[in-house]
Order: C-alpha cells, then sequence, then structure tokens
C-alpha cells in the first residue's frame, strides 16, 4: 500500500476479496494495540448512528504509525465499506507537504464530485497537518455542506484555535482521544458559525468503553447549525444607499420596516448590520478579475450575504452562489407623460373614413343615377335635368342649405327624400360625436416598445449602470439590442447608479426627451418616489416587457448560509409575501398604474383646439379668392382677345375691298 514518499494513495476495499487479504487483515488485526481498538470502536459509534448504504468514507492521515494503524484498523472490521484512503508522508518539508496536500484536495474533489454522499475522516495528531488541511479545504473547495467532516486527534480542544476558521463554517466535527487517563474517552465538539476563536465549542456528545455513545445535548450529530443559529450572531448584510433610504422613508424610526431581512432574522435567529458599497451598484467585473458594487463586498468576505435583489448569471455565480429565486422580473420602459391636448382635427375623428369615402361615392353616384333615369324619358319631358345640378342638389342637402324643386318629377322627389333622410341621420352623429370629441384631451405616451424608442432619433434612453443586461446588449452581434448598442456609440444611452434614477426621472425623463430602461421593479420605486413628493402621476410604463430575468439574494461562493437562505426565501416566493411587503415598502406605487390616455374636461375651447377648423376656412376661402382671380384673368384674356380680332379685322377690310 505504500508508494513513493512525494505522492498520496488511494485504495478501496470491496466485499469479495482473496485468500491472502483476509490472511492480511486478520495477522494485522492480532497486531493491534488496544488503544487503536477503542479508537476504532468509538469511530464505529459514531458511523453507525449515520450510516447509509450511498455513504462513501474517505480517511485522510498524515503517515504517522498510529494514524496508519487506526486506518488500517478500520478497514479489517469493515472490508465491505467503499472507502478512499489518502495519506500524506509525514516528516517532510513545509513545501512538499503543501504539494501533496494541494493534490491530495485535488483528488477528494473529483472523488466527492461523483459520489452520492461523502464522509471524511481526518485522523492526524499533528497541529501543523491539521491546520495546513484545513486551510487547503478552504482554499480548494474540498468541503461543502453536504460533505461531513469528522477530525479525529489527541490534540486537547484547548488548542483547537487553528481550525476554527474551517470547522465554524463546515459541516464538521472534532473528535477528541483522551487515553492518557485511567479511563479511555472520547470526546465530540462541534464549532458554531460566527463564533471568535477563543469561545469554547459545543460538546455534543462523548463515548467510554462503558458507556458507550451518550449525546449531552438534543441536538444530533452533525448537525444543521445555519438552519437556525444556537447563537445569535450578527451578520453583515451588503446593501447600497438607496435601499436604506427606501427603509428609512418607509419607517423614520427604522424599526421593523426592511420586512426581508427582519423575516431572515427571526427566522434564523440572527441580528445584522448594513454594509454600504462605495459605488452604490450591484456590481460588475473589472478588467483585473476582481468585482465592484454589492458582489464585491460578499465576494471580498467583507458581507455575509446581500439582502438586495440580484439577477442571476453565470459570470456572477463563479464568485457568489445565488439563493432560490425570488423573483422573476422583465425590463420595461419609464417615459415622461405628456400634457392633456385637443387634436386641432378632431373635427374629422368623428366619422371612419369609410363612412366620409361613402358619401363622397353617394354624391356622385346618386345624381349618376338620377340622370340615368331622366335618360330613359323622352326628351320633351325631361326638362332641364342635368348630372351637375343634382350633384350640388345632393352637396346643399348635406351642408343644410336650401333648395327649390320647381320641375322635379315625384320618382326624383322620392329619391331626393331617401338622400334626405340619410343626411339628417349622419349631420346629426357627427355633431353629437363631434362635441364629445372637443371635450377629450389626448395624453401622449408615444414610447410604449424599444422599437418606437430607437425610431426616435430625438429620445436619450438610461440604463442603469454595469447590470448583466448592459453586458448583454453590448455582447450581442444581431438583433434590435445590436441596435442599443449602435445607439449607444452613437451617444444616444446614458448610465446612472440607481442612487442617482430618481434626479434622472425628475430632470430627464419628465420633460420627456429621457427614458428609463430598468426592471418593472425598480420603475415602481421611481413612480413611488416621484408620486410621494409631488402628488402626480407624471411617468407612464411601456406595455412592452422584455428581458425577463431571475432575480434572488447572493451570499459567498459555497457558504452553508446560502441553502439555509434558500429555505426561507422558498417559502417567502412560494407565500407570495415578497409581493405584500413591496406594496407595503412602496405604497403609491400603484396610484399610477393603468392610467388612462383620454380624459374629459368640461371648459371653454380655446384657439389652440379649434385651428384646425379655422385652418379649413382659411383654405377654402384661399380656394375661392384664386378661381375667382382665374375667373377674372380668364374674362379680361377673352375680351383682350375680342378687341384683339376686331382690331385685326378692322385692319383686313380696307386691303380686302
Amino acid at each position: 500500500m505504500t508508494e513513493k514518499a512525494a505522492q498520496c494513495y488511494c485504495i478501496r476495499i470491496c466485499q469479495k476479496q482473496s485468500n491472502t487479504q483476509v490472511e492480511t487483515i486478520r495477522k494485522i488485526q492480532q497486531g493491534f494495540p488496544v488503544n487503536n481498538t477503542l479508537n476504532v470502536n468509538a469511530l464505529e459509534s459514531v458511523l453507525t448512528t449515520l450510516s447509509d448504504a450511498r455513504n462513501s468514507l474517505v480517511f485522510i492521515t498524515d503517515g504517522t504509525n498510529i494514524t496508519t494503524s487506526f486506518h488500517n484498523a478500520f478497514l479489517s472490521r469493515h472490508p465491505h465499506v467503499g472507502l478512499s484512503a489518502f495519506e500524506v508522508s509525514h516528516g517532510l518539508d513545509a513545501n512538499t507537504t503543501q504539494a501533496q496536500l494541494s493534490r491530495l484536495i485535488s483528488q477528494a474533489r473529483q472523488l466527492r464530485q461523483v459520489s452520492w454522499s461523502v464522509m471524511v475522516v481526518l485522523v492526524s495528531d499533528d497541529p501543523a497537518f491539521l491546520t495546513a488541511f484545513a486551510e487547503w479545504s478552504f482554499k480548494g473547495r474540498l468541503l461543502v455542506w453536504s460533505t461531513r467532516l469528522l477530525a479525529v486527534t489527541r490534540i486537547p480542544f484547548t488548542r483547537h484555535q487553528i481550525l476554527h476558521k474551517t470547522f465554524s463554517s463546515m459541516n464538521a466535527m472534532i473528535m477528541t482521544i483522551n487515553d492518557s487517563s485511567k479511563e479511555y474517552s472520547c470526546r465530540i465538539f462541534i464549532y458554531l458559525p460566527y463564533t471568535s476563536p477563543q469561545q469554547k465549542p459545543l460538546l455534543l456528545a462523548t463515548w467510554t468503553p462503558r458507556r458507550s455513545l451518550v449525546l449531552t445535548t438534543l441536538l444530533p450529530l452533525f448537525p444543521d447549525k445555519y438552519t437556525r443559529f444556537l447563537q445569535r450572531p450578527t451578520l453583515a448584510l451588503a446593501t447600497e444607499a438607496f435601499h436604506v433610504r427606501e427603509v428609512q422613508r418607509a419607517d423614520p424610526s427604522g424599526r421593523r420596516s426592511d420586512h426581508t431581512a427582519e423575516y431572515l432574522a427571526q427566522g434564523m435567529n440572527f441580528t445584522y448590520r448594513y454594509v454600504h458599497t462605495p459605488d452604490g451598484t450591484s456590481g460588475s467585473k473589472q478588467q483585473d478579475g476582481s468585482w465592484s458594487g454589492m458582489i464585491g463586498l460578499v465576494d471580498r468576505r467583507e458581507a455575509d450575504f446581500s439582502i438586495g435583489l440580484f439577477i442571476m448569471s453565470e459570470s456572477r455565480s463563479e464568485v457568489i452562489d445565488f439563493t432560490h429565486p425570488m423573483l422573476v422580473q422583465y425590463t420595461m420602459i419609464l417615459g415622461g407623460r405628456g400634457k392633456p391636448e385637443v387634436n386641432a382635427w378632431s373635427f374629422f375623428l368623428p366619422l371612419q373614413p369609410m363612412v366620409l369615402l361613402a358619401i363622397v361615392i353617394s354624391l356622385l353616384a346618386l345624381p349618376i343615377l338620377m340622370y340615368l333615369l331622366s335618360c330613359c324619358q323622352h326628351t320633351e319631358n325631361r326638362g332641364g335635368e342635368s348630372w351637375p345640378e343634382d350633384t350640388f342638389t345632393m352637396l346643399r342637402v348635406l351642408l343644410q342649405q336650401d333648395i327649390l324643386l320647381s320641375g322635379w318629377r315625384w320618382w326624383r322627389r322620392i329619391g331626393l327624400a331617401g338622400w334626405m333622410l340619410a343626411a339628417v341621420v349622419v349631420i346629426r352623429s357627427y355633431a353629437g360625436n363631434l362635441m364629445s370629441v372637443l371635450a377629450v384631451r389626448h395624453i401622449q405616451q408615444p414610447y410604449q416598445s424599444l422599437r418606437h424608442v430607437l425610431d426616435d432619433p430625438h429620445v436619450t434612453m438610461v440604463w442603469q449602470t454595469n447590470t448583466p443586461n448592459v453586458q448583454y446588449y453590448r455582447s450581442v452581434g444581431s438583433g434590435i439590442y445590436r441596435e442599443v448598442r449602435e445607439a449607444e456609440e452613437a451617444g444616444r444611452v446614458r448610465h446612472h447608479t440607481i442612487a442617482e434614477l430618481f434626479n434622472v426621472i425628475s430632470t430627464m425623463v419628465r420633460p420627456g426627451h429621457h427614458v428609463l430602461v430598468n426592471l418593472d421593479l425598480i420603475l415602481l420605486m421611481m413612480i413611488d418616489q416621484d408620486f410621494s413628493i409631488t402628488g402626480r402621476c407624471d411617468f407612464y410604463m411601456s406595455r412592452e416587457r422584455f428581458l425577463p430575468v431571475m432575480l434572488s439574494m447572493v451570499g459567498q461562493k459555497d457558504s452553508p448560509l446560502v441553502p439555509a437562505l434558500s429555505k426561507r426565501v422558498f417559502s417567502v416566493a412560494g407565500a407570495g409575501l415578497y409581493y405584500q411587503w413591496i406594496k407595503t415598502m412602496i405604497p403609491n406605487s400603484t396610484s399610477c398604474l393603468n392610467l388612462p390616455t383620454r380624459i374629459t374636461v368640461s371648459t371653454t375651447l380655446a384657439l389652440s383646439n379649434l385651428w384646425g377648423m379655422f385652418a379649413v376656412l382659411a383654405g377654402g376661402h384661399a380656394a375661392g379668392l384664386l378661381i375667382l382671380l382665374f375667373e377674372i384673368v380668364s374674362k379680361a384674356a377673352g375680351r383682350w382677345a375680342m378687341r384683339m380680332l376686331f382690331l385685326t379685322s378692322l385692319l383686313c377690310e380696307p386691303e380686302a375691298g
């Protein structure tokens, strides 16, 4: 089983073994000291309480005689157990030991990834080896919460502070062997999370040959230390100034207004303090590989988790862990509502274009039909009937002017009466609808989609700084989001932090030459703040929703706190509590939803409302004047032509004589 001194080795004992293997194990077992047998008995008592056919055991030793015999003794007792053993040669220099540990952690991690569940048993009496293993297992991400770690050592617990950092944050226990007294005994401890290294570990159980394993608390072995903390630690919550302002605005006293933080704190038994990010952003990856914003605080372990909601993305998952999704959000457009206006050409609106077309066709078709019917009569009985005259008669009826019906036959009078009835219905309908239209004010909401914004070169978009959505449209190579990137290159896109957005909507979006593009939850917060201050609904949200994302809280990479938070987040999202908390935190956000685009007012009409009709009147007079001038000019030209002909004839008469 031995290999080169600078290497680790891995062995697996299967259930079926050859006679030579069984004989070797029997010889080894006969030579064990009594203490090693007791060690194995104590270890068996712990492992049998956690028995699972799918568990794989991983022994890690430092290569000393005591650890090797301890490991071999357990193998002889349980030859059927799926087991892997790693040994680091003892007595080497620090650099070689670290190199071996690095390879060991890498191989053990690969084994963990292909196993259903793993329990790591670390056996060593060397404080330096235990310290190095704790450091490298933390760096190499060997131990996740589903992997249990049991450290077996004879070092007294007063010297275990070196293991506090790793063992307090992992699913780990320490079994201390005391074989110096008259009665052999073992004690099992755990370090509670977020405690100081000087604090004593919690005693879970004891083992003696006479009483076997005895639990000293109501907790089981390998308890879930994060679902509800046994002691009440103080956790650091990453946030930005905008969130704190919203909390203080909802409750100036600052007590019990952050519903999410209070729910988690009460359910998991912790207190919290806020850690603010300097740049006020959620976080983005920098050129040097570091992260800014709240994600940077969590990645650098300056904060335990962030209370804010983050867009789940692949790049962020490399440095932090996401909890269960809290919300699904869409990106929308926030624009400034226009002022109520009357359409100056609204006198065309009461009748649809098809109705107007039908009236024009009737004015042309009915006189032609009446003229054709007149042609069927004898010429001497038609009187002075003509198609242009009938057309002008129909038009005079439509314009409510008087007409003269001398010499009209009975069938023509019946046709005219039908036209007059139709004209009365059209005229009355037009007058009633026109009164309604003149009382309606139209509120402009022009930007209902991203296409509308891109097609208007006079509007500028405002996006939140360094969000995954910004990174996305900067990376795409085709489609409408590529056009957004081209608009950014043309200077039509600006970026601001979330703390600056309120000033942006007040000074830029309200006048109408800017629009804000962000998640609908952020836009609701902006509308709520503005309505609370001004009491007006000056903004609207677009009908189009795009770029759907999932939002969740974030925690440190591989932190066992994240799965515990996910359980709470799942219950909050499933019960719909978060939406209720949003309504409580931003109560005025719904006051400006589903606003009408038309309003009815009772007021006098100004020239600005009716200038279209006066324009038509002026256009009619101008057309009449042009026709009058044409007639005058044409008559004058005719007279001049007649005079020229007369003069020409006078000059030509003497020659003819």
